[in-house]
Parts: C-alpha cells; sequence; structure tokens
C-alpha cells in the first residue's frame, strides 16, 4: 500500500475523478441554505440534494467535491483515538448519469490501484436484496466470503434530515486482520471489535422519503458517495487514530507546545489534548461560515464545544485563553484549501478570544459549584434538574458539559427536571412578548380564501370581502362601530413580514368606511386588515375599495431599501462577517441587528452613515425581479441564513450595476433619491455578539435635523455663541468648571488634612498597634479613603476605621497597615462587622475596605462599637 501525505490523498481523488469527466465543486458552507431540516451539513450530498430531487439542473451531471461537514451527535465522544465533530468528506456524484456499474468499478480502481490498497484487505456490504451489487463486487473479484447482506439498519442511506432523497447503499471496509479483533470466526464488518473499518460508502439513490417516512421513486436515480477523508488518511499513513496523522499533526504540536505536555504519558492528558485540538479546528471553521455563540442552534454548538475544550484546557493546565491559536493553525495548515479562513481569520480569532474570556469569568466559581453539587448528591446518584439549570443559566455551563464531568463521577443528572426549568424560562420569555406568535386567530373551522396582493404596483385597488373575524370568531356582517379583522380577495396592503410592518388605511364601500389600522398575514397566504368600522355597514360578498395611507407607505418604502444600502455599507466598512440578524422597518425609523462583535467607533459610524447617503445622492434606480432561488443566490444576492424560501424568490437590486442584491418580499422606493438622507441615531449591543443601529430618513432625518438646529440655538443663546463658536465656548466653560471643581478639591484636602490631627489625638493603643474609630464630616467616598489613607499613613501600624453620613446613608472605610495584614487582620471583615451594626453589609481588599449601611441613626453605635470589633480582629 503506498503511503500519502493528506495533500495526496485528496488531489489523488479529486484527480481520478476528474479524470472521468466529474466537474469539481467547491465545499458548501457548514450552513446550509434554505434547509430547514438541517442544523449544519452533515454530509456531501447535502449541497446535491436540488439535483437529485430534479428542482435544479447541475452544472454537470458528474461532480465531485471534498465537503466540510459537521456532526454534532458524537461531542461527548470526542477525545477517543477517532471521534470528531467536524470532518471532511471525499465524495463523487451522480446526477442522473450513470449508477451501480459504473461507480462500483470506479471505487475499486480508486482504492486498490491509485491508493494501493490490497485487494485481499477489501470487505464489501450490500443490502439484503441488492443482487446487483453483490454481483458487481464479485466482478471485481471479491470473493463470495468477503461480501456481506444487511438489512436497513447497516446498509440503506436514509435522507440527510427529515425528508430527501435515500436509498440503499454498499460499503467498503478495510480489514486490519484476525488478529485485531475479536478471534470469532464469523467475524465480519458488522461486528465492532476493531478489526474492520468503513472507508467508504456507495449510496444508491433511488427514493424520496417524505415527512411520514414513505418512499417514491426519484425523477431518475442518482449516485452519492461519502469516504470520510481523516479516516482514508489514516489508513493510507499506516496509523489507526487520525491524530496521528499529518492533518492533526500541527495542531497537536501546538497543542503540546501551550501545555508542556508529553503525548503518551498519560492517558488522560492525552484525551484533552485531543479534544482542545479537534474543538479548536471544529470552531474555527464554524465561526468562519458565520457562526456565532448563542444558547441556541447552531450558535450553541460552538458555545459548547469552545467552552468544553475550556474545561479540556484547563484539566492540562491552560488557564489563559489559548483557542485563538489553533484558529491560527487552522488558517496556516487549511487556508489554501480554504480561502474564506484567511479572509476572516481575525474576526474568528477575535470571536474565540470574547468567548473565552467570557466563560473564564464564571468557569472557576461554576466548576467549584459543580463540584459541591457533586459531592451533596453523591448518596442519591442524580443531580437535580434545577442545580443544573443554574448552571447553565448563571454559570453558563451546557447541560451537557454537566452531564460529561457528572458522569465522570458515577452521577447522572436529572434531564427531565432540567426540561422543566428550561420551559419555566421558555415561559417567561413567551409571557413578556407583545404579541403570541403561536396564537390560534381563529377558533372557528374556516378556510378563508388566498388573498392577491397587488401592493407593489398600486396603492388602491377593488376588492371582494371574503371573510370577516371578530373576537377570533368568523362572522358575515359588520355595523357601525364594530372592530374586526377583513379578509379581502385581492389587496395593496402589504401584511406585516419580514421585519416592515403592515399597512394601514381605509377600506370603503358606499357610505360605509372601515379604518385599517394594521395588516397581518392570517396564514402564508391569507391577509387580514385590522380595524373598526367608522361608519356603515359591510358584510361578506360586498365589493370594496382598499387604499392604503401613500405617505406612511412612501416613509416605510425609504427606511426599507435604506437598511439594504446600510447593510452594504456595514459589511464594507466591518467585513463581510456582518449578517443581518434582525430588522424593523416602521413609518418613522429603521431599527437594523447585525453580527458583529464589538461596538463601533464613531468613525465607522460616520463611514458608514456617508456611504449610505452617497448611494442616495447617486439616486440609483431600485429594481425587483423573480428568479429560481439557486440562480438568485449563485448571482450574489444575499439570503438570511435562517430564512426559509420558496422555489422561486424576490431579488431586489439598487443600482445598475448593483451596489446591493438581496433576497426581500417587501415594499422599496423606486429610486434612492427618494429616501433623501439617513440619519444614525444610535449603535448599540443587544446580545453576544449582536450590534443594533437605529436610523431616520426622509422625513424623519428632516424632523431630527431641526430638532439638533433647535438645541444649537437654544444652547448658543445660554452661552452667547453661535454656530460656529459653540463648541469653543462650551469647551472653555467645561474647563473653567474642571479648574474650579479641583480647586475646591484641594482646598477639602487641605482642611482634611489638618483634621486628621484631631483624629489622631483620640487614637487608642492596644500591644503596639494604634486604632482610631471616628465619625468625620465629609459629603463624598474619595474623601472619605483619602482621609484615613492620611490617617493610617501617620500612624503606622494601625487599624483606622472613619464613618460619615452622604447621600442619606451612613458609609465606613477601613484601613490596615500591611504588616497587620502579613498577619491575618483583614478590612474586609471588619467593615463587614461594623456596617452590620447599621444593617447594612460591605468589603473590598484586605488593606482597604469601604461598607455602607441603612440606618442613619446607628452611624454613631457602629462606629462607638468598631474599636471592639477591631481589638478581636487583632488577637
Amino acid at each position: 500500500m503506498k503511503k500519502m501525505t493528506s495533500e495526496e490523498v485528496r488531489n489523488t481523488f479529486l484527480n481520478f475523478f476528474v479524470e472521468h469527466g466529474h466537474l469539481i465543486m467547491p465545499s458548501s458552507s457548514l450552513i446550509p441554505h434554505n434547509d430547514p431540516t438541517l442544523l449544519l451539513t452533515t454530509a456531501g450530498m447535502v449541497q446535491m440534494k436540488p439535483f437529485f430531487m430534479g428542482q435544479e439542473e447541475p452544472p454537470c451531471h458528474r461532480i465531485t467535491t471534498v465537503q466540510k461537514c459537521f456532526r454534532t451527535t458524537d461531542i461527548e465522544s470526542v477525545g477517543d483515538a477517532s471521534h470528531m465533530t467536524f470532518f471532511e468528506m471525499l465524495g463523487n456524484f451522480s446526477v442522473g448519469d450513470y449508477f451501480k456499474k459504473e461507480v462500483i468499478p470506479f471505487a475499486w480502481e480508486l482504492l486498490t490501484q491509485r491508493y494501493g490498497i490490497p485487494a485481499d484487505r477489501l470487505w464489501a456490504t450490500v443490502y439484503k436484496d441488492d443482487d446487483e451489487a453483490y454481483e458487481l463486487w464479485q466482478k471485481m473479484g471479491i470473493p463470495a466470503e468477503r461480501i456481506c447482506r444487511f438489512g436497513k439498519k447497516e446498509n440503506f442511506w436514509g435522507p440527510a434530515g427529515d425528508t430527501g432523497p435515500c436509498g440503499p447503499d454498499s460499503e467498503l471496509h478495510y480489514d486490519y486482520g484476525p488478529d485485531k479483533g475479536c478471534g470469532r470466526p464469523d467475524c465480519n464488518p458488522s461486528c465492532d471489535c476493531g478489526r474492520f473499518v468503513e472507508i467508504w460508502n456507495l449510496v444508491f439513490m433511488q427514493f424520496n422519503q417524505d415527512k411520514e417516512g414513505n418512499l417514491s421513486p426519484l425523477p431518475r436515480p442518482n449516485i452519492d458517495t461519502g469516504m470520510g477523508f481523516e479516516r482514508i488518511t489514516a489508513l493510507m499513513q499506516g496509523v489507526r487514530s487520525c491524530y496521528d496523522t499529518d492533518i492533526f499533526e500541527p495542531y497537536m504540536k501546538y497543542a503540546l507546545e501551550i501545555t508542556g505536555k508529553k503525548y503518551g504519558d498519560d492517558p488522560k492528558a492525552d484525551r484533552a489534548l485531543r479534544v482542545i485540538s479537534e474543538h479548536g479546528r471544529s470552531i474555527t471553521f464554524l465561526i468562519s461560515d458565520g457562526v456565532l455563540p448563542s444558547n441556541e442552534g447552531r450558535g450553541y454548538v460552538l458555545r459548547r464545544l469552545l467552552r468544553r475544550a475550556c474545561l479540556f484546557g484547563r484539566r492540562i493546565g491552560l488557564d489563559k485563553p489559548f483557542l485563538s491559536g489553533f484558529a491560527q493553525v487552522t488558517v496556516d495548515s487549511m487556508g489554501k484549501y480554504y480561502p474564506d479562513l484567511l479572509a476572516r481569520k481575525d474576526f474568528v480569532k477575535d470571536v474565540i478570544v470574547r468567548e473565552e474570556e467570557r466563560f473564564a469569568e464564571t468557569l472557576n466559581v461554576g466548576l467549584e459549584l459543580l463540584d459541591s453539587v457533586i459531592a451533596k448528591d453523591a448518596a442519591t446518584k442524580v443531580i437535580p434538574g434545577a442545580e443544573a439549570f443554574k448552571l447553565y443559566d448563571t454559570y453558563g455551563f451546557p447541560v451537557e458539559l454537566t452531564k460529561e464531568v457528572a458522569a465522570e463521577k458515577g452521577i447522572e443528572v436529572d434531564m427531565e427536571g432540567f426540561e422543566k426549568e428550561m420551559e419555566k424560562q421558555r415561559e417567561r420569555a413567551r409571557s413578556s412578548q407583545k404579541f403570541n406568535l403561536n396564537e390560534k386567530l381563529v377558533e372557528d373551522d374556516v378556510h378563508f380564501p388566498q388573498t392577491e396582493f397587488l401592493g407593489y404596483k398600486v396603492l388602491q385597488a377593488e376588492g371582494k370581502i371574503c371573510g370577516i373575524i371578530q373576537n377570533k370568531k368568523s362572522i358575515s356582517y359588520l355595523a357601525t362601530g364594530d372592530d374586526a379583522s377583513i379578509i379581502l380577495d385581492k389587496t395593496p396592503f402589504y401584511a406585516e413580514m419580514g421585519g416592515q410592518v403592515g399597512d394601514t388605511g381605509t377600506i370603503k364601500c358606499g357610505n360605509a368606511e372601515f379604518v385599517v389600522t394594521d395588516t397581518h398575514k392570517l396564514d402564508a397566504k391569507t391577509y387580514m386588515h385590522i380595524g373598526h368600522l367608522t361608519a356603515g355597514e359591510l358584510k361578506v360578498g360586498d365589493t370594496v375599495e382598499a387604499t392604503v395611507d401613500e405617505q406612511r407607505r412612501a416613509d416605510i418604502a425609504a427606511n426599507h431599501t435604506a437598511t439594504h444600502l446600510l447593510h452594504m455599507a456595514l459589511r464594507k466598512v466591518l467585513g463581510d462577517h456582518v449578517q443581518q440578524r434582525g430588522s424593523l422597518v416602521c413609518p418613522d425609523y429603521l431599527r437594523f441587528d447585525f453580527s458583529h462583535l464589538k461596538a463601533m467607533t464613531p468613525e465607522e459610524i460616520a463611514k458608514v452613515q456617508c456611504i449610505v447617503n452617497r448611494e442616495i445622492r447617486k439616486a440609483h434606480n431600485v429594481t425587483a425581479v423573480e428568479k429560481p432561488y439557486k440562480e438568485a443566490v449563485s448571482g450574489g444576492a444575499i439570503a438570511l441564513f435562517d430564512e426559509k424560501y420558496g422555489d422561486v424568490v424576490r431579488v431586489l437590486s439598487v443600482g445598475d450595476p448593483a451596489v446591493s442584491v438581496e433576497l426581500c418580499g417587501g415594499t422599496h422606493v423606486t429610486n434612492t433619491g427618494k429616501i433623501g438622507s439617513l440619519r444614525i441615531v444610535s449603535e448599540s449591543s443587544i446580545g453576544s455578539g449582536i450590534r443594533r443601529i437605529e436610523a431616520v430618513t426622509g422625513r424623519g432625518a428632516v424632523k431630527l435635523y431641526n430638532k439638533e438646529n433647535e438645541i444649537i440655538r437654544k444652547a448658543g443663546a445660554i452661552v452667547d455663541a453661535n454656530a460656529d463658536n459653540l463648541v469653543e465656548k462650551i469647551q472653555a466653560l467645561s474647563d473653567s468648571y474642571d479648574e474650579l471643581k479641583r480647586q475646591k478639591e484641594a482646598l477639602e484636602h487641605q482642611l482634611l488634612v489638618k483634621d486628621v490631627d484631631s483624629i489622631i489625638a483620640d487614637k487608642e493603643t492596644v500591644n503596639g498597634v494604634s486604632i482610631v474609630a471616628k465619625v468625620v464630616s465629609v459629603d463624598r467616598l474619595e474623601l472619605l479613603r483619602d482621609m484615613a489613607d492620611v490617617v493610617a499613613e501617620k500612624l503606622g501600624t494601625s487599624v483606622v476605621a472613619l464613618g460619615a453620613v452622604f447621600a442619606d446613608k451612613p458609609q465606613f472605610v477601613v484601613n490596615v497597615s500591611d504588616d497587620l495584614v502579613r498577619n491575618k487582620v483583614n478590612a474586609g471583615k471588619i467593615v463587614k462587622d461594623i456596617a452590620a451594626i447599621a444593617d447594612g453589609n460591605g468589603g473590598g481588599r484586605p488593606n482597604q475596605a469601604v461598607g455602607g449601611g441603612k440606618d442613619v441613626s446607628k452611624l454613631g453605635i457602629a462606629i462607638g462599637t468598631a474599636s471592639e470589633i477591631i481589638k478581636k480582629a487583632l488577637v
């Protein structure tokens, strides 16, 4: 068998299939586009799914790829010799071109001739009744005793997700020899004794599985094969573990450098080294592909991996952030295959460091709590769900991590109790929402016809009332003063969707007038016009005139188009890691949420605003066309990762050539000039890695300009300045104020020093230690601290306790000289005991601590008792 580097393994595979007429397609993202059935890309066939389903035409009917894949099922197992979360999948695919009689010879030739794997080491498995595959393997030269028939569990490949293409498969296994296994004479690839390793799976995609599990034939049979790159590389390099290959060599080398460990000396340390190496690589790819840490979905997977790596790193002495180093190793070793790693390396490192630092703040306390919980529950062998939830909610411990640590001590976690606590939290979140999105809008079992939306082209249209909803019931008649929702067969009203608020306006018929205050969707295709009847009567079947509030719609359209320009500008200024994470488009302002790790600088905000306004002034035409989803995305249109799109999408382009292209179903201006201008009002954080910009355009921007001008005028009148010298005048006044403040503080300090002698005069000396406990008259904590410092400095070996009243509360400061601190006298404990007398608390450093109370009347008692408290502390 030829010994190959991982690069030679990769290139040999791709070149072989190129020679056989295959097109090399680049790997798709780990975030599946437009596939809600998948959390992450789990196999090479994920991007082939539309081709196999006949939904899209492939660029070539023979395709080969090296696909980035991620599977979450084995996270707890990562650390042994074989399991991984991130891996690469070598694959060749036929979209209705060739089938079994071609793919089996392909596989045999590649393995035995190009890779040089001995033919007598290969076994094949086939689906139980797949005689064709069985006979084809025999023709290749595999004897019958090395071809095994198995059932659906072993040799039927299900869909990548809940639904999709599937079919029987045939696997190729490498035999390490009878001496490496269980020794049973009937040992075969279904045995998990370690003798066999699966190296290639050939899937004969013949069926589509629906949500109920039913199978129907695909338009044409296809081939989907998958060979684990790390696994075949280990085989070609003569090792049993992927961690011993040149793929992981740079990771393990870096892990050994930063820990000072020697691989092979300690099994527990070896496991931790493999964990941080594997997870370091995995999190780099996740972040590079757009996943950010969060408490749900993909973000939770990332956070879980990162925190698991931190925990294992801590076990081998890594108590400072270290994972960004693995990101650099990943960029250095894999950047040539995945250029996005190079382009996004700084961003990836920044995300990792921030998340590590965030977890480090609670890790030690969390570990101590976990240890105490485990010790407390050792007898019952079960950690209560409430305790596990506290670790998750307060200290950031993913429950899977708690389970893993507890399992090492033979203790389980009450997952049912944990889920109950999680559900309570979800319920609290739901109850805080303004609207319950899952609330049933119509109680009656009625169905309304679809509404045809005309609002892209007109703001007034004739329609027929198809239904009326009042108090969640379907009714047929409305009288003056009634509140209700009206369903029309045709409407120009836009229903709230995609962050854009619903239209308002009127619905009229004769003397009847219904004022529409909002528009929502009853379902995907039925629009509800919410409002009240101000005059006349309306009934189902009436033909009406529906009119949208034109000015309000124009303001909304300006704000919506502005969000697209804002998105474009943010990506230009901050980087292409910026992704839209939410938006709200109203008539009076817009809100845009996006992924970014830190607050924008004033310069960045100004630059973004400048870019947007420059494109507004260029008066770009704004056009919308419908295209197949794949064509739109491949043409550069930006799609939201978590949004589900149909086969045909609406593509909104700004400019020609376009400066912004996004998939969007909202309403927009026809020319950017109609936006007028954009002003960014605020930029803030709304969560880890998510920023929010609020801005105004058009009339809103003019209103803001006028408001600011009025403020400038009023401020100028107060300080006798105009717009040209207002800042200079205010700065001069500020400087004068600061100087007066400094003079006041200096005078206060002089007076304070004069008071020190009278304070020292009342000192008490015990065994060479000066004790001072005194109520003084100062008006802020800084002066109280300063006074204690001056007194302590003059006394030398001493304990000083001072009290004062400011902000209507008793306040205390205790100073302990350094020589007494070395003798375990602690200022924090002393001030805590003193403050407790005034119904308060305190703490701080051993040499100086502060406290506060609630009851001003007890200040004298507290200071009067301080001397005795100090004496006890000196014992």
